[in-house]
């Protein structure tokens, strides 16, 4: 797999697809590796798409510096790596899940089409999805939870919990071949206990309320985008940000 040398670290991806078929970058939640998209890029090409996914830093083949981590550090990463490989274009849809929708608000916010920082690339759409603006009591419960049993139990613990945070009871009790295969991989998860608290610090500290309320007041939309281009999506809600409407729920 091609790994590339980007913010200072050694950035492992697999950008796949051939043609003229629209770009889709796709961003890794928390304690997830590159193949956690496997599913969605085998769907994706099958529709004529190509496909760029990744490891953060912290896990999979990718560099595991000291931490902690935030979402503009990462955000960081992922324009090096979009600037720093051949992407056969400048334009691509970017699609962030979980601690990645924070990456990619950071990324929106901080890169917006036409801004010198952007250096040419082009946001063709913004899909958030399970992600929120900032932590709510109850979410930043968890996350206390999930760091203490990393540290006093394992990452590969705090993994099984979470797999019943995501998915549904049908999922267990109908697709057990899928649910056996998620269970091996979260078994057998590559990942140090100190880089999933640098991981997980992410989650804890992010916050774009303010950033969001700025563009509200300057009736803009993120990352240069008109309303219509920027989804978020959660478990049995789909809104879209408005520059003159709600901000996106705050947990999903």
């Amino acid at each position: 797999m091609p790994t590339a040398e980007v913010n200072g670290i050694t950035t492992n991806y697999d950008l796949q697809g051939s043609g003229n078929g629209d770009l889709v970058v796709l961003v890794n939640g928390l304690a997830d590796d590159r193949f956690t998209w496997d599913a969605q890029v085998s769907a994706l090409l099958d529709d004529g798409f190509r496909t760029l996914n990744y490891d953060n830093r912290g896990i999979g083949k990718s560099a595991r510096p000291p931490g902690p981590y935030t979402a503009e550090m990462m955000a960081d990463d992922l324009r090096a790596l979009l600037g720093n490989i051949d992407l056969g274009t400048k334009k691509f849809h970017l699609l962030g899940i979980s601690m990645g929708g924070m990456i990619a608000q950071s990324y929106a916010f901080k890169y917006p089409n036409g801004s010198s920082a952007a250096g040419g690339l082009e946001t063709l759409s913004l899909s958030l999805c399970c992600t929120y603006a900032q932590p709510t009591r109850f979410c930043s419960r968890v996350f206390e939870l999930w760091a203490d049993m990393a540290q006093r139990m394992s990452v590969q613990d705090v993994m099984r919990d979470v797999m019943l945070w995501a998915f549904t009871v049908p999922f267990f009790s109908q697709r057990e071949p899928d649910l056996m295969e998620v269970e091996t991989a979260m078994r057998n998860l590559d990942m140090t206990v100190e880089a999933y608290l640098s991981q997980l610090n992410v989650l804890q500290k992010f916050d774009s309320t303010s950033a969001l309320e700025s563009l509200k007041m300057q009736g803009r939309g993120m990352g240069g985008l008109q309303g219509r281009q920027v989804m978020v999506l959660a478990v049995g809600v789909s809104r879209r940000f408005q520059p003159n409407g709600d901000k996106f729920p705050q947990r999903a």
